[in-house]
């Protein structure tokens, strides 16, 4: 585990000194730098104030806010076809039932997007034809091919094919062909999508009061973790610098009766890039948790 983990770390650093450019009509110095580590210290989404947004938990604790321990998402919500509807129900009745059901991160698979997002601590290394994100959970890795088309057919993979383009002081990332399986989701509430999801993120450079009072309230609504999160990891709340916050955009016809966008925001991490390995701990996951076996390769 130690060589693998020094040399996925040696990887980051090394790419991460590769010159940054964006498109043809941008200078690197027009280029906005997301370097560094960033993390956030909930799993939940940003709610929206107005307009379609995403589900919020129907389980409430006596102040209100989002009960972590039992992850019933609102199967009312219109943004819902009743097929995602009676899936989103079914989860939550589990979880009332106190039964952990199968996701992503339980179950050890890849994450597609936006469930990926839900991971609390993330690098971005910026290259000059495309990006990459790393996430701190099972060695998973984004690659966004910069000022790119999609391919005329793509084929499904559980990360889908991101092609990006600069922004201003963004970078935005259009994710197509995501791969379905037993448990493929969007969120924490198991509501799921078929092979037509199409995801655009929006990474943008926003001020340290924004950063922050984004995260303030994301904190209030799903409990803030001081030190560390949920998943071992340390928020600098001191940072006085930029943060990044992402704002995504769902499309799936066959699950959602309209896009819908929600968000998320990242600040600097206080530790060290920490991993965490779900395949090589299953003691620490639920009961339905097993090993990955495959008879055949995915790819």
């Amino acid at each position: 585990m130690g060589g693998v983990r020094k040399a996925f770390l040696y990887l980051a650093s090394g790419l991460s000194c590769v010159p940054v450019l964006g498109s043809p009509s941008q200078s690197a110095g027009e280029v906005p730098d997301f370097g560094g580590i960033w993390a956030r210290s909930t799993f939940g989404w940003e709610l929206a104030d107005s307009g379609a947004g995403p589900l919020k938990n129907l389980q409430r604790r006596r102040d209100g806010t989002s009960d972590p321990q039992m992850l019933v998402g609102d199967y009312t919500s219109p943004i819902l076809t009743p097929r995602a509807a009676e899936i989103v129900k079914q989860h939550g009745d589990m979880s009332r039932a106190g039964e952990a059901f199968p996701d992503p991160s339980n179950q050890c698979v890849s994450m597609g997007t936006p469930f990926i997002l839900r991971i609390n601590e993330m690098q971005m290394v910026q290259q000059k034809d495309r990006v990459l994100i790393l996430y701190m959970q099972d060695h998973q890795v984004r690659t966004i091919r910069l000022n790119a088309a999609h391919p005329a057919k793509v084929t499904p993979t559980w990360h889908g094919d991101s092609i990006g383009h600069y922004e201003g002081d963004s970078l935005v990332v259009d994710t197509i062909g995501m791969k379905v399986g037993p448990v493929s989701m969007v969120d924490q509430y198991g509501t799921p999508h078929s092979d037509q999801l199409h995801v655009i993120e929006r990474y943008t450079l926003v001020p340290d009061n924004v950063a922050k009072a984004s995260s303030a309230k994301n904190d209030k609504e799903y409990g803030r973790a001081d030190a560390p999160s949920a998943d071992g990891v340390f928020v600098d709340y001191d940072y006085k610098g930029k943060g990044i916050q992402v704002r995504f955009t769902v499309e799936d016809p066959v699950m959602f009766t309209t896009p819908w966008t929600g968000s998320i925001t990242y600040l600097r991490a206080a530790n060290q890039w920490e991993e965490r390995v779900c395949a090589e701990n299953t003691f620490e996951y639920y009961h339905h948790s097993v090993m990955p076996v495959a008879d055949k390769p995915d790819f």
